[in-house]
């Protein structure tokens, strides 16, 4: 018996789809040459068909990447068993359209944007009406709006209230989406990372001076700004690396990675913290902290667009990114900036880094290569004798610090701070060792924070400091 059923049409952003792949496209556009930013202005002068046919010229997504909404999939496989045709009809470029069918396997007919028109709204419901007469719709926008007012069912995926509100009719049935809750929102900032930047308190701490106020408040703004800043990398570098995020086991949960969050929304998100740390260092601190944090932010650009892809050049910015923070911190409370303590931290934070991918390395799955990054599996054993000795040239450092003249100033009994050299000793190793045996996650830092024997080896130094610090012999 021929089946007499109208076709189920289908929208694919933020429908099919949770993300919008116009966005998608476009990251995936200014990861390969940012440069194309100041094309896109021109391009969409012409119309947005135009601009989402120069971008889909230019670079393909992968759409079997893409967070499907799986309850949407599993309905649709369910109304084509019933006979029902599926009709893909997205303003997304013809393209991805085709290329989403052609994974899926089960639209029969797609209707997509073209390099001359955006199939979308009124002009979507008209394309519709002329091919089915009749149908039914499935969607997410209010630029939907129209073409629920023609169709004859409605199903509707995570609408908002102004949506339920415009619609003709009650849906036939409502596909919900977890809450945008305050929780999603402080994950893709990864507020727990700002414990990172407690870096610029350390020229503070070591020149003993926490006990004045003014210092004290500079300091924290100065973690603030850096904060921001950091969180405003955080976002850029994750709507870059949305394909490899979503490949990795722990990554692909990330708000913007797994669709929880728009694309668009981070923009928004990356901007808005950029011009909010410049003003607090503008107003409340120096011009040459607000250089630094300039600094800062570049290199963190630089990286996420370019400089991550480059063997060895990638370890040496991100320590060096740990560095700033230091230096920014000595810039912000108004100290000389230690040789000294330059020279530790970037030995301990190659160690570190080289450590972040040695560990991404070893949890590869399948793939001989970290994606977007230029290792393989057979650098592990390089990377995890390079690793370590970077970890004990920065003990070396500390131990020729402690016979420094700076040192003699500030201790009543320096010897005592060589009780901290096997401490670090000892940390080194161990987080080495746990890498080895699978048992730390892909941020030592991150790791270090949560892991009781790191915390115990912090209270101990700090006690030898005290010690050396008011214990007179």
């Amino acid at each position: 018996m021929k089946n007499t059923l109208p076709p189920l049409c289908v929208d694919l952003d933020g429908t099919l789809v949770a993300t919008d792949t116009l966005y998608e496209s476009l990251m995936l556009l200014l990861r390969r040459n940012p440069l194309f930013l100041f094309w896109l202005p021109i391009w969409l002068l012409k119309g947005k068909a135009y601009l989402k046919h120069q971008i889909a010229q230019r670079v393909s997504l992968n759409v079997t990447l893409l967070p499907y909404h799986d309850s949407v999939v599993e309905f649709l496989q369910q109304q084509l068993a019933k006979g029902q045709k599926l009709v893909l009809a997205t303003a997304a470029h013809e393209s991805i359209a085709m290329a989403v069918a052609n994974h899926l396997k089960f639209f029969e007919e797609v209707i997509a944007s073209n390099a001359h028109t955006n199939m979308k709204g009124v002009t979507k419901r008209d394309a519709l009406l002329q091919r089915f007469g009749e149908y039914d719709y499935m969607g997410d926008s209010n630029a939907d709006v129209p073409i629920f007012q023609a169709a004859r069912h409605c199903f509707l995926v995570a609408p908002s209230r102004a949506l339920l509100k415009q619609i003709p009719c009650p849906p036939e049935r409502l596909f919900t989406t977890p809450p945008r809750n305050f929780k999603v929102w402080l994950k893709a900032l990864r507020v727990h990372q700002w414990v990172k930047n407690i870096l610029v308190f350390v020229p503070l701490a070591l020149s003993h001076q926490f006990m004045d106020f003014t210092k004290i408040t500079e300091a924290l703004l100065a973690f603030l700004t850096f904060s921001l800043v950091a969180s405003a990398g955080y976002i850029l570098n994750d709507l870059l690396d949305l394909a490899a995020d979503r490949i990795h086991t722990k990554k692909k949960h990330r708000p913007f990675a797994s669709g929880q969050l728009p694309i668009q929304y981070g923009l928004l998100l990356f901007t808005f913290l950029v011009v909010c740390s410049f003003t607090i260092s503008l107003w409340k601190l120096s011009e040459l902290f607000s250089g630094m944090l300039g600094v800062y932010l570049l290199t963190t650009l630089s990286y996420s667009f370019y400089l991550k892809g480059k063997m060895i050049i990638d370890i040496i910015v991100l320590a060096g990114l740990y560095t700033l923070r230091i230096i920014a911190g000595t810039i912000a409370v108004d100290l000389d900036i230690s040789a000294w303590l330059l020279a530790f931290s970037m030995f301990i934070f190659i160690s570190l880094a080289f450590l972040k991918r040695y560990v991404e390395l070893l949890q590869l799955t399948g793939r001989k290569s970290i994606k977007h990054r230029n290792y393989t599996v057979d650098d592990r054993e390089l990377i995890a004798s390079v690793g370590p000795t970077s970890g004990y040239l920065a003990v070396l450092v500390f131990s020729l610090y402690i016979n420094s003249r700076e040192v003699k100033m500030l201790y009543e009994a320096p010897f005592m701070l060589w009780m901290i050299c096997p401490l670090l000793l000892y940390w080194v190793t161990r987080m080495w060792f746990l890498a080895r045996r699978g048992q730390m996650s892909d941020d030592p830092i991150e790791f270090a924070l949560t892991d009781l024997a790191s915390w115990f080896i912090i209270g101990c130094s700090v006690g030898c400091m005290l010690l050396a610090k008011f214990v007179s012999v």
